[in-house]
């Protein structure tokens, strides 16, 4: 096994890995970045619906189970930029309430931070990135900067569904995008033409391969592909570094003063019970014996309408055009708790799991071809995105049998709670108003589905009961550090790219400064 050692190894080279990536190059530490995945450039980000899969989860496969099985495949990265190279760009901020929900409600979990400590970084991070959006018209934003860009336009399909909630008197916003309204640090505007989900080609999506691994890169950090880790090593007090396996089937050890793993909220967990030892025999980090718990996903539903005007549906954004949180009070008077909302306008293309066909499984023939033909002009759809409170019972677990090295396969069991699903018909219910207030004579909802992945290594004060700090550090081993979602102790309704960076940024610069205070 060859051996050498670094200040710091990063599992991972997604959002919140290449993020800490850059910033600890920058400051002259010594960081290299373990990606399983390939070596993404530019070049490779087709508008194509066939290429964009290759951006998908491409390791080992992922054991599902539970009531409803998370979409382990579709959620997850493969390769430099991880999720955040095909993520849809819609970023707004988690509300208040999201962080205090057992002290507010008696419901969930609390975090161990509330929204004021992480609103200055949600400002930092808006301006490097470079939001557009409009923070007065979104009445239910929580306290903030406002956005450096203007928001992006609202083309015919958004016009059209906006119309049904202004009837109604719900309040719609330009939706938060990390898109680009117009050019921006060298980067160049959106040209709407729906194809985020595919990698965007032109910068305008703020995404790791165009932001963060080039600067990685350019301040001396060593990211290598195709390069899968296996287990962390440990001591008796402290992570000492990680073992993998390149492309060639060759064993690596790195030997590190900063172990952190930004993987994902599926993989960060299984690497840490897949590391188990004699000092740690229930797995790293999982002295409270919560890894891989709590682990959570967006309920997803979609709800779609034929308008007899023209919504040229394909073009747009694939996040959203517009953002509605009317939804988001925790509490209902005789209904279900949690926060909902409603991405509005989203671009379709014809087909794949995203697209126009999959709205109508029930069609077949020439049925679905005069669908089709209608659709592909007509369409209009919105995707309500569902609280699920965190539920011990979900979680990340390792299956199967244990390969030469010990090391076995990733499962996540998973459901919605009843409480959930009630939630969801009062979404369902309120946007089928919607499109008829709009016009359309026969809407329709989707299946259940899931979006994100958040929790399994959730953070918390109590070392009992959570499995980080609020800074990711693990409250077993300091030095062995965690980012990205699977720290989250609640998922909100918000999508969580935004606050991951963050979180990100809070938790390097801590790491900085105690290291300079060393």
């Amino acid at each position: 096994m060859r051996r050498e050692d670094t200040d710091c190894v990063i599992v991972g080279a997604g959002a919140a890995g290449a993020f800490m990536a850059a910033r600890l190059a920058e400051a002259g530490r010594e960081v290299i970045v373990l990606e399983a995945g390939p070596a993404w450039s530019e070049t490779d980000l087709v508008s194509s619906q066939i290429w964009a899969r290759r951006l998908r989860w491409g390791g080992a496969p992922v054991a599902v189970g539970g009531d409803h099985p998370f979409a382990a495949t579709f959620n997850s990265g493969w390769g430099f930029g991880g999720a955040a190279l095909h993520h849809y760009g819609t970023w707004p901020r988690l509300q208040e309430a999201d962080f205090t929900m057992r002290s507010r409600y008696g419901r969930g979990l609390d975090w161990p931070i509330d929204y004021q400590a992480l609103r200055p970084y949600y400002d930092r991070v808006q301006t490097l990135v470079g939001i557009s959006g409009d923070a007065q018209a979104e009445i239910w934003r929580p306290p903030g900067a406002d956005y450096p860009l203007p928001p992006l336009t609202v083309l015919a399909q958004g016009r059209a569904i906006k119309r049904g909630f202004d009837a109604l008197g719900i309040a719609t916003a330009p939706a938060p995008m990390a898109v680009l309204s117009r050019p921006y640090n060298g980067r160049a505007a959106c040209i709407y033409d729906g194809w985020c989900d595919a990698g965007c080609p032109t910068g305008a999506l703020y995404n790791p391969l165009i932001s963060d691994i080039p600067r990685a890169r350019a301040a001396g950090a060593d990211l290598r592909a195709g390069a899968t880790v296996r287990r962390i090593r440990s001591d008796a007090r402290k992570a000492t570094g990680v073992e993998y396996v390149d492309k060639d089937g060759e064993r690596h050890r790195v030997d590190a003063e900063l172990v952190i793993l930004a993987a994902s909220a599926m993989q960060n967990p299984a690497l840490l019970l897949n590391s188990a030892s004699t000092e740690f025999p229930d797995g790293l980090a999982n002295s409270s014996g919560t890894v891989g718990r709590y682990f959570m996903s967006h309920l997803l539903t979609g709800v779609f309408g034929l308008f007899d005007t023209p919504t040229d549906p394909y073009l747009g954004i694939s996040g959203a055009q517009l953002l509605g949180q009317d939804g988001y009070a925790k509490q209902r008077a005789d209904g279900p708790f949690g926060s909902y909302q409603w991405l509005i306008a989203p671009a379709m293309k014809p087909n794949d799991l995203p697209g126009m066909a999959t709205t109508r499984a029930d069609l077949f023939g020439q049925p679905l071809h005069d669908f089709m033909n209608r659709a592909t002009r007509h369409i209009g759809h919105m995707l309500g995105f569902i609280e699920a409170l965190p539920v011990a019972a979900n979680r990340v677990e390792l299956t199967g049998q244990a390969a030469a090295d010990g090391v076995r396969g990733v499962k996540v069991v998973h459901g919605f709670d009843d409480n959930t699903l009630a939630l969801r018909a009062v979404a369902i219910e309120e946007g089928l108003r919607v499109f008829r207030a709009a016009g359309v004579a026969e809407p329709w909802n989707g299946p259940i589905a899931t979006a994100h992945m958040m929790g399994g290594t959730i953070m918390g004060d109590d070392p009992h009961t959570s499995v980080t700090d609020s800074f990711g550090r693990c409250h077993d081993l300091p030095n062995l550090v965690i980012a990205g979602p699977g720290l989250f102790p609640t998922a909100g309704a918000a999508n969580p790219t935004f606050t991951v960076y963050a979180l990100a940024l809070r938790t390097v610069e801590a790491l900085l400064d105690e290291q300079a205070a060393a």
